[in-house]
Parts: C-alpha cells; sequence; structure tokens
C-alpha cells in the first residue's frame, strides 16, 4: 500500500480548526442531537411492536403515525401515501420495480437518465434481466437533462419515467417538475397511465419536497442526508398510482412494504424531516455562501481546476472539481492526512475503481472523470474551515502534479 504520508509530507497550511473539517455532507449527515432524544425511548421502555393490539405496542403504532404525519406535511401529501423504507436504496427499488411490475400489461418502457444514483440505474438494469425496456437520456455538458430529451425518449409503451431531483455528485438540479408536466400532458391526450418518479435524497433539506408542485407520483427519501438516523427512508406513492410491492411478507405499511417497522428510526426521521424543512431557507443561504467561498478560493488559488455542473442551478452545498492531471485517490488520500473528509462522488460507490458515470455522461473524458473532488458543506461548517480546505487543497495539487507521470500533466 502506498504511504501517502511519506510522499506527500505535512500540507504547509495553517492548524485545522477542528479535527475533523467534514465536507462531505451529501454522503451523510451527524444525527441531530434532539433527533437522538426522540428516538431514545423507542430504543428503551417503548420497545413495543407496532403491529401489537396491547398498549406497549399502540404506543409504537402512535408515534409511527404522528411521524408519517410529520412527514406527509412537508411533501404536502396525505399520511396515507407515505411509506417507510429501510433507506433511499429501497425507496428508489421499490418505486422503479413496484411501477413497472404493476403496469406491465400496459406497457414495458422506462425512461430515466444517465446521471441517477445507482439505486435507480441498478434497478433499471433487473428490469432489462426481466424483459423491459429502458432508455437512458443524457444530460448536457452541464448535468442537467433537459424536458425535450426525455418527451423524445417516451414511446407508446412507456409506463414509468424516473428523474433524479438533484444529483447527489455535481448537485445539478433538474427540471422535474416541467418533466412531470410533460409526461402527464402526454399521457392524459393518449388516455393511459405513465407513473413519475424523482430520486429526492439529495434534495431534502434545501428545495421544495411538495409533490403537488413537483407533479410526481412516487418520490424517495433518507433519512441520513438530513440529520436523520441511518437505515430509514421514505417512498411516497400519490393515491391511485399502480404498484406492486416488492418486499412482501406482512400487512405492514398497508401492505405496501412488509416488515416490523423500526419505529425508533421512523420517530427520528420524522422529526429530523420536519426540521430540515423548516430551516431549508436558512441552511440554503449559509451552505450557498460557503460553497461560494470555496469555489472562489478554489478557482483563485489552482491552476486548471474546472468547476463540473451548471453554475447556479446546483444545490447550494454542492462544489464539484476537476483538476487536470490529478487523480482522486491520492488527493483524497493527502486530504485525509490533513484531517479533511471529502469525496470524489458518491458514497456508494467510493470503493470503485471506475470513473464517475455521471462525470462521463456530461461528456467528460474517462481521465477527467477519474480527477475529481466533491466538497459538499452543511450549515455548521465554518469559514475558517472553508479556508482551510481551500489552503490544503492549494499545497497538495501542485504536489500530486509533480509527483504524476509526464503523460498525465
Amino acid at each position: 500500500m502506498v504511504d501517502w504520508r511519506i510522499i506527500l509530507g505535512e500540507p504547509a497550511v495553517s492548524t485545522r480548526p477542528a479535527d475533523i473539517v467534514y465536507m462531505d455532507h451529501a454522503a451523510t449527515t451527524p444525527v441531530a442531537p434532539e433527533v437522538i432524544d426522540a428516538m431514545r425511548p423507542f430504543f428503551e421502555d417503548q420497545f413495543g411492536n407496532a403491529s401489537s393490539i396491547y398498549s406497549l405496542g399502540q404506543t409504537s403504532r402512535r408515534a409511527i403515525d404522528d411521524a408519517r404525519g410529520r412527514c406527509a406535511k412537508v411533501l404536502g401529501a396525505r399520511a396515507g401515501e407515505i411509506v417507510f423504507t429501510s433507506g433511499g436504496t429501497e425507496s428508489d427499488n421499490a418505486a422503479l420495480m413496484g411501477a413497472a411490475l404493476a403496469l406491465r400489461e400496459r406497457g414495458n418502457h422506462i425512461v430515466t437518465t444517465a446521471i441517477e444514483h445507482h439505486a435507480v440505474l441498478h434497478a433499471a438494469e433487473l428490469l432489462a434481466s426481466l424483459g423491459f425496456d429502458v432508455t437512458y437520456v443524457a444530460p448536457g455538458r452541464e448535468g442537467i437533462v433537459t424536458v425535450e430529451a426525455i418527451e423524445a425518449a417516451v414511446t407508446p409503451s412507456t409506463t414509468v419515467v424516473s428523474v433524479m431531483l438533484a444529483n447527489n455528485e455535481t448537485g445539478a438540479i433538474q427540471p422535474v417538475a416541467e418533466i412531470a408536466r410533460a409526461v402527464k400532458a402526454r399521457a392524459a391526450s393518449e388516455k393511459r397511465i405513465i407513473a413519475v418518479h424523482t430520486d429526492a435524497v439529495q434534495a431534502a433539506g434545501f428545495l421544495d419536497l411538495n409533490v403537488g408542485e413537483l407533479g410526481v407520483d412516487l418520490l424517495s427519501l433518507s433519512a441520513h442526508k438530513f440529520n436523520g438516523p441511518k437505515g430509514v427512508g421514505l417512498l411516497y406513492i400519490r393515491r391511485g398510482t399502480p404498484f406492486r410491492p416488492t418486499q412482501v411478507g406482512g400487512a405492514q405499511e398497508h401492505d405496501r412494504r412488509a416488515g416490523t417497522e423500526n419505529t425508533p428510526a421512523i420517530v427520528g426521521m420524522g422529526l429530523a424531516l420536519e426540521n430540515a424543512d423548516r430551516r431549508r431557507l436558512e441552511a440554503a443561504a449559509t451552505c450557498q455562501a460557503l460553497s461560494n467561498r470555496l469555489i472562489a478560493g478554489i478557482t483563485e488559488r489552482v491552476e486548471r481546476a474546472s468547476l463540473n455542473g451548471d453554475p447556479e442551478r446546483r444545490l447550494p452545498n454542492n462544489v464539484n472539481f476537476t483538476f487536470a492531471g490529478v487523480e482522486a485517490e491520492p488527493l483524497l488520500m493527502g486530504l485525509d492526512l490533513a484531517g479533511i473528509a471529502a469525496s470524489s462522488g458518491s458514497a456508494c460507490t467510493a470503493a470503485s475503481i471506475e470513473p464517475s458515470h455521471v462525470l462521463l455522461a456530461m461528456g467528460h473524458s474517462d481521465l477527467e472523470a477519474r480527477s475529481t473532488l466533491r466538497l459538499t458543506v452543511g450549515p455548521e461548517n465554518t469559514e475558517d474551515e472553508v479556508d482551510y480546505v481551500v489552503d490544503t487543497v492549494a499545497v497538495l495539487i501542485p504536489k500530486l502534479r509533480k509527483l504524476a507521470s509526464p503523460s498525465r500533466r
């Protein structure tokens, strides 16, 4: 194993402002103290199974119903349209497969994008192995798919369209509401059903999730992206949307998702989502200022650094740079040695040596797609931390370029 501490040495920058400077909020977020406090009783004395009819179980049932109501309010939905899951991956899987299988007699074509999270892409691949046709719409150079491109991909046999609300790697915000309107108008004119799904996992806490405004039939969320616990998410299913459960067993979640409910996590998710939505505008403003400071500092201090994704239509906390002549792995190692937690893309593919499928779909070369750094800030980050990150990157990049072979410089 390469010892990057010996090769890179200690970065010649000012003392870091914290033991760990956390710049990977797109991967996960810390659980808020008030969320932990709300969950604790359901690990301890209120441990009952929500499906039990005695009082201890019914206490858990009421807590789940309360959390369902909180989530529904944020989404502008009915409580009965919220299905709790184990997280964003299950929600994405269930959305695509549940709708596609339920509508199979009406068509076998699915439209999605080439920049989706793998929870959507792999679900689409599985459906393709079962005989479905899948069209993957490519984005433009800025990482945004157009309404026209999605419309052009829809055929008479299309039954499901899935477009993420905001990209997890570049932060690019997709025109989901406009896409949903166009797709629904097409379906209405042809007197058929096309279910529209959006993976909103990265958007929570920064964008409006009102399903009426978005016009979607299905929407996925994961609690750990907005200061809730890991292992819990939700799938919004609009009333009347054809849906076939993909996890079967008991009759939980109104027969749409079998399995004993994770009461503590569900309680935590309800409070975390409510808090994230209430603080959304303030958090967005804080993170935008920090991101702007990061972008300005890196652009000014580092040569041949290019920002990926639309410079305006992006999540306020996301900064994604390509550094010519530098591979992501040694850069991340150097940052880690300096006490900075960052990533090159999705945490779900962090162990993969493959280049980012998102950047490749945007038209970047294989080399460029391997040379990216994603920094995602949170409201708790400070200007001092941002400045420390900029200082560290500005020192590391020239070192790494000198270490690179001539063919890569």
